[in-house]
């Protein structure tokens, strides 16, 4: 209607007005307002009315949006308010449109830069917490930086496909199948956890079934089987006649552990804090167990004269300590055998020898010797009604080892 112009000339501010305002609402005519605070800054306000609700919606400051151009954006509104839409949701929805724009444009941009080297450092931070020692984090790392990283470590996730894969795996698929076999596996594992954080879509090109089987032939085809080479149980007496004869804290690291049955690492990494000296027990903490439970080993009167005869560290607790009481490294032990001519065997195979002895020159049950070797009893039903480790069975064993092993004879240095 004509007064409501000329009631909006009549309100109308003038640039003057707006740069002298006091504190409060001044009209402007059309629903806008110059919003002065006592602060002293300005801003525009369009009041409008829909559905009998009344709203009041913030245009911007005044250093931002001039006066005319306060008009122009209120005009605007007017129309969309007059054809329904409520100008506040409708620039609610445009904010959310906008970020979520933003967020799957990061998203994307995340996703390319995501390469197989930053998805698998990921995925060894996520894992490594349930991962029963250092060691097996320490393959995971050298297994993928020597056959993976150099073909695709630097390739985004999002465009790794089975070629790539055959070409990670081909040259080392024949003469190095138990490690390409590893090396697949943690490939596919690495990509499955890259598919779940939205870095990839589609299949997993590393996979075996329905994937790289028509690809690549089956590891059991390409294998040769290869077990620890172990000394014959009827050789071990002999053997120990001249392992005593060394000195060193090698050998002795050796003897314990060929008569506590042990693995190398468990040896190589035990401390004296670990010695029970009045039971004569070596109790091995869960961590340090490739089965993840503590391990209780009956040590025989020889395995004690070891002890023994090595010489304590001061400020060190380990028992067989090496070059800055770190513990021995792997091949210390094994190169011990080497010197004596013996490079054929292997450490591991003794825990093989002390089995075969036990079967094939004892009555000892083969429960007894499974638990004296701390293997993980296969069957769930029989691990549950299994609740001791039969330590008095296993005392006598080992007993009767080291006996066989070393029958009288003292290690060397030893009184």
């Amino acid at each position: 209607m004509w007064w409501d112009v000329w009631w909006d000339k009549m309100v109308a501010l003038t640039s003057l007005q707006v740069r002298n305002a006091a504190p409060g609402m001044h009209a402007d005519g059309n629903g806008l307002y110059l919003c002065v605070k006592p602060s002293g800054s300005k801003s525009w306000i369009l009041r409008f009315q829909m559905n009998r609700k009344r709203y009041e919606m913030g245009l911007g400051a005044v250093n931002v949006l001039s006066l005319a151009d306060a008009r122009a954006e209120a005009a605007r509104l007017k129309v969309l308010i007059a054809q329904g839409i409520n100008p506040i949701e409708e620039r609610r929805e445009a904010i959310a449109a906008q970020t979520e724009a933003k967020l799957a444009e990061a998203k994307e941009q995340t996703r390319k830069a995501a390469t197989f080297k930053v998805a698998a450092a990921e995925y060894i931070a996520d894992q490594e917490a349930g991962w029963s020692n250092a060691k097996h984090r320490q393959q995971w790392a050298n297994t993928l930086k020597t056959y993976v990283y150099p073909s695709i470590g630097d390739l985004p996730v999002s465009e790794i496909s089975v070629e790539h894969i055959i070409k990670v795996l081909r040259p080392i698929w024949s003469s190095k199948p138990e490690t390409a076999s590893r090396v697949r596996m943690r490939i596919e594992a690495v990509l499955n956890s890259a598919k779940l954080k939205g870095w990839r879509t589609g299949e997993n090109p590393a996979v075996w079934r329905g994937g790289l089987e028509v690809a690549l032939p089956r590891i059991s085809k390409v294998k040769r089987v290869r077990h620890h080479p172990a000394m014959p149980w009827q050789d071990a007496p002999s053997f120990w006649a001249d392992l005593a004869k060394r000195d060193g804290i090698s050998p002795r690291a050796l003897e314990f552990c060929i008569l506590t049955a042990s693995r190398s690492g468990e040896v190589r990494g035990a401390t004296w804090s670990e010695i029970d000296w009045v039971a004569g027990m070596w109790i091995i903490p869960a961590e340090r167990m490739k089965a993840g439970r503590e391990h209780r080993v009956p040590l025989s009167p020889h395995a004690l004269d070891v002890l023994k005869c090595v010489p304590r560290i001061k400020g060190c607790d380990l028992v067989f300590p090496g070059a800055l009481k770190q513990p021995l490294s792997d091949m210390t032990l094994a190169a011990v055998l080497k010197r004596m001519g013996l490079g054929q065997f292997t450490v591991h195979g003794f825990r093989s020898t002390f089995r075969d002895w036990a079967a094939e020159n004892t009555h000892h049950s083969p429960e007894v010797v499974e638990m004296a070797l701390a293997h993980a009893v296969a069957s769930k039903v029989e691990a549950a009604y299994r609740r001791g480790d039969l330590l008095a069975k296993r005392k006598v064993l080992m007993d009767d080892w080291a006996d066989y092993v070393a029958g009288k004879k003292i290690p060397k240095g030893c009184n």
